[in-house]
């Protein structure tokens, strides 16, 4: 019995040392791991945070908005004619856009299709009048479907779209008059504050004559579906 006394004691002094010992330890520890995150965070070796988790709720935009008109061209230089549209009258034709003004030389390209007149302004340019010549003929019968270019032009009323291409983009403009007029008493202005496009019908260019001609103001562009 004495013998289990003193094994019991032994055993409780045994227990108490060990249990100074760890909280010793624990402390030691303790110590040490907050002077290595110290020394770590004056050296600035400590990782950065993760970041915050995506909020679950966020929407994301993933629709892009329609195309609209710019109203202003954002190329860097104004941008020659190719090509002729307008719905209203079924009118669709290549446009010529010749350096010369030749009368002869510009003749020859009438029977191609339209042609732009060469000092008149070009597409995008911030002020002038674009003008766009054209036959036009009536005859029951013609042999070059170029006589007949702009036929119907006098049919245009207010507010319909011309739309007038340049290899990359497309200009808007809409009707702004329609005028029957004396090739011998009225002159197409060429100097013109804004955008302006002029339409006129001919026989040939030094030809004295009444004609058609359609004036319309610039609405907007944007790039060629194919461009």
């Amino acid at each position: 019995m004495e013998r289990a006394v003193l094994v019991a004691a032994a055993l409780v002094r045994a227990w108490r040392r060990a249990w100074t010992k760890k909280w010793r330890f624990s402390a030691l520890f303790v110590v040490i791991f907050v002077g290595s995150i110290a020394i770590l965070a004056q050296l600035d070796l400590l990782p950065d945070p993760p970041p915050p988790a995506a909020n679950p709720t966020a929407v994301i935009a993933t629709s892009t908005p329609a195309v609209t008109l710019s109203t202003s061209a954002p190329q860097s230089s104004p941008e020659s004619p190719v090509k002729i549209s307008i719905p209203a009258i079924s009118l669709s034709a290549n446009i010529a856009d010749p350096t010369t003004t030749n009368l002869e030389a510009l003749d020859q390209l009438l029977l191609k299709g339209a042609v732009r007149y060469p000092t008149s302004a070009l597409l995008g340019q911030n002020n002038g009048n674009v003008v766009i010549f054209g036959h036009s003929s009536y005859l029951p019968v013609v042999y070059n479907p170029a006589y007949k270019t702009f036929d119907g032009i006098q049919k245009l009323t207010t507010g319909d779209l011309i739309t007038v291409y340049s290899a990359d983009r497309a200009y808007e403009y809409a009707v702004r008059t329609v005028q029957k007029e004396n090739a011998t008493e009225a002159a197409i202005p060429l100097s013109v504050t804004g955008q302006v496009l002029t339409l006129s019908t001919c026989n040939v260019f030094g030809q004295k004559s009444d004609r058609f001609v359609v004036t319309a103001d610039f609405v907007g562009s944007h790039p060629n579906a194919t461009s």
